[in-house]
C-alpha cells in the first residue's frame, strides 16, 4: 500500500495524504479523519529511507559494544537507546568483538548504513585504530564514546572517575584498618589501567606496601576463583582485595569463603561497576559504583546535542561513588 493508493481510497491526492502523515495545518478536519481512517485500516507508514534521501536524515544512530555479554555495557546500550527513541531515533546495536581490526570494520559499517551518529560504549574503543577508522569513515557525524575518549574534532566522550574512585576504596578500606590490599584486574582497557593507577597511587601514598599488589587473570569467574587462592597463598597477610568488575569480585569472594577465610573481618572485597552481580551476591557486594545511568543518560543527550548543533562539551567526567554492603 502506497501513498497513492491511500490518496485513491481516500478521494484526495497524494500531497494531501502527505500533509496529513506530516501533521501539517493545510488540511480541513473532515478531510484529514478520512485519510487517517484510511491510514490505519491499511496500517500505512511511511518509507523512512526513502523519507531520509530526501531530508538528507535517516535518523539512524549506530551503538558499538564490543561484548554483548558484558552486563554493564549493555545495560548502558539500552539506557541510550531508550533516550534516544523518545526523540524519534532508531538505534543499530552492533557486537563488534574484542579485537580492534573488528572494530574497525564495524566503524565503516556505520558509514554504509548512513547513520547520524554514533555511540561507542566501553574504554575498548579509545585506541589509535579506531580513531584512524572514526577519521577515514565517519569524520562528518558527531560520535560519543561512554567511558572513553578521542581527541578528534567530531568525538565527545563521557568518563567515569574509576582512577579516583578506586583510590578512595583503598583509603576506606585503610580506615577500616585493612592496610595489606591487593587488585585484580582482567583486561588491559584504557579504564582497567586507571584504576590499576589508582589503586597503586593511594597504596603508595599511604606508605601500606612498598611494591603494590597488583594481580592479572582471565576475565572468567574460574579466573577469578584462581587468582584469588593464588594471593593468599603469596601473601597470606593480604586484608582486603578490589576486584576491577562485579563479576569477579563475586568469584574471588566464594574461592575466599571456600578457604574459611571470614569476609570482611579478615579479608574485605569490593567490586567496580554496583552492578546487579553486587546485589544478588552473599554476602552482598561493596561496589565502586561509577554511575552507568547517569553516564548513559549523558551521553545519549550529548549526542542529541551535537546532533542539533547545540553547544556541546567535548568531554564529561563523572563522579563516582563507593556503594558500601557486607563485604566490608
Amino acid at each position: 500500500m502506497t501513498i497513492y493508493d491511500i490518496a485513491k481510497e481516500a478521494g484526495v491526492s497524494a500531497s494531501t495524504v502527505s500533509r496529513v502523515i506530516n501533521n501539517k495545518p493545510e488540511v480541513n478536519e473532515e478531510t484529514r479523519k478520512r485519510v487517517q481512517y484510511y491510514l490505519k485500516k491499511y496500517d500505512y507508514f511511511p518509507n523512512e529511507t526513502a523519507r531520509g534521501l530526501v531530508n538528507q536524515a535517516s535518523k539512524i544512530i549506530g551503538i558499538l559494544v564490543d561484548d554483548i555479554r558484558t552486563i554493564h555495557h549493555t545495560e548502558g546500550a539500552y539506557i541510550i537507546e531508550r533516550e534516544l527513541a523518545k526523540l524519534g531515533y532508531c538505534s543499530i546495536i552492533f557486537n563488534t568483538g574484542v579485537d580492534n581490526a573488528s572494530k574497525a570494520e564495524y566503524i565503516k559499517i556505520l558509514r554504509r548504513r548512513r547513520i547520524e551518529g554514533a555511540v561507542l560504549i566501553g574504554s575498548s574503543f579509545q585506541n589509535k585504530e579506531i580513531g584512524c577508522a572514526i577519521k577515514k569513515h565517519l569524520n562528518d557525524q558527531p560520535i560519543v564514546m561512554a567511558n572513553g575518549y578521542l581527541d578528534l574534532p567530531n568525538v565527545y566522550g563521557v568518563l567515569a572517575d574509576e582512577q579516583n574512585g578506586v583510590a578512595n576504596c583503598v583509603k576506606m578500606l585503610y580506615e577500616k584498618g585493612h592496610t595489606r590490599p591487593a587488585f585484580v584486574i582482567d583486561f588491559h582497557t584504557p579504564s582497567n589501567k586507571l584504576k590499576q593507577l589508582g589503586f597503586e597511587q593511594a597504596v603508595r601514598s599511604l606508605g601500606l606496601t612498598e611494591k603494590p599488589w597488583v594481580y592479572k587473570t582471565e576475565g572468567t569467574l574460574q579466573g577469578a576463583y584462581d587468582v584469588t587462592t593464588q594471593i593468599i597463598r603469596e601473601h597470606p597477610d593480604v586484608d582486603g582485595i578490589i576486584y576491577a568488575v562485579d563479576l569477579l569480585a563475586t568469584s574471588g569472594a566464594r574461592a575466599l569463603i571456600d578457604m574459611g577465610i571470614a569476609i570482611p573481618e579478615q579479608v574485605s572485597v569490593i567490586g567496580v561497576d554496583n552492578s546487579i552481580y553486587a546485589e544478588i551476591s552473599n554476602p552482598k557486594l561493596t561496589s565502586l559504583d561509577n554511575k552507568l545511568l547517569d553516564l548513559s543518560m549523558v551521553a545519549a543527550r550529548t549526542l542529541i546535542d551535537a546532533l542539533k548543533n547545540r553547544q556541546t562539551i567535548k568531554k564529561i567526567l563523572i563522579f563516582s561513588t563507593i556503594v558500601e554492603r557486607e563485604t566490608t
